[in-house]
């Protein structure tokens, strides 16, 4: 069975749907769910702006795990942007 991070158990993982898990809340309580929405940010954008946001809280390997799925989701990001000359990101038109 896979270890797990010491930030698992931090978190009521019995919770309602619609709470927040603790390591998608800053300092002084602002969500990051809050921050995709104040910049409609695409869907692969706000998952990488919501991964770079926990990277050093979920996981116990320094944010690498994190990191790395944020990168995916702004290539992916990156390439629909190419492909569609501009257009795919932050719902440009």
């Amino acid at each position: 069975m896979k270890e797990k991070s010491k930030h698992y158990y931090d978190c009521d993982r019995n919770k309602p749907i619609e709470t927040t898990s603790c390591y998608y809340i800053g300092l002084d309580g602002m969500k990051a769910i809050d921050v995709i929405h104040e910049f409609d940010l695409s869907y692969d954008l706000g998952n990488a702006v919501s991964y770079i946001l926990r990277c050093k809280r979920k996981h116990d390997d320094q944010g690498v795990e994190c990191i790395s799925k944020a990168i995916d989701h702004l290539e992916y990001e990156l390439k629909k942007i190419k492909k569609n000359k501009g257009r795919g990101c932050c719902n440009l038109k």
